[in-house]
């Protein structure tokens, strides 16, 4: 089974959808064999997410730098949490624990994490899928964005087939499980 990688807030948002198919993708990882890798937070969505994957008997893996410990309120109950001492460290040490990349609503970090993962996607230097669960049509702006971005020919249409969008839980990973 694969390592995923999740990056997504550690705030709740403001729609119960955020929430609920957030736990339902932490159960639906364990319950196909995945394990998750993430932030390691116990707040926020990220808390969520873990807590459904430990719930349903699945490994969790959590990375965070050694000054966040505190601020995020590590989540002490994971499977294993790595420490590092930095968020440089912490998003190569994810990617390296990754088979394969996925985006849940977030703020400007998740935003960063997901763009730089792209980005190392778009030069080469890793060939792991990459997806958006795109609850509420969080992401269509963003993949609006995008398009306007290809169009505007400033983003390939091959890299930007590379970062792909589901509405489910499920649905993203199966269209990941198809590209491992």
């Amino acid at each position: 089974m694969a390592r995923i990688c999740v990056y997504l807030g550690s705030r709740e948002g403001n729609s119960p959808a955020f929430r609920q198919a957030t736990t339902t993708l932490g159960r639906t990882l364990a319950e196909r064999g995945h394990t998750l890798v993430y932030g390691g937070a116990r707040i926020g969505l990220m808390g969520e997410l873990a807590n459904a994957a430990l719930e349903a008997g699945g490994e969790v893996i959590g990375v965070m730098p050694d000054h966040l410990v505190e601020r995020e309120q590590a989540h002490f109950g994971l499977s294993e949490l790595i420490r590092v001492r930095n968020m440089h460290e912490r998003k190569a040490t994810m990617a390296a624990n990754a088979d394969a990349f996925v985006a849940l609503p977030g703020g400007i970090g998740t935003l960063e994490e997901l763009f730089e993962i792209w980005t190392w996607g778009y030069l080469g230097l890793h060939e792991k899928p990459m997806g958006l669960l795109n609850i509420e049509e969080f992401y269509s702006p963003l993949l609006s964005f995008l398009d306007s971005t290809v169009s505007h020919g400033f983003l390939g249409p091959t890299t930007r087939e590379m970062l792909f969008d589901e509405p489910t839980p499920s649905s993203l990973l199966d269209a990941l499980e198809a590209q491992l």
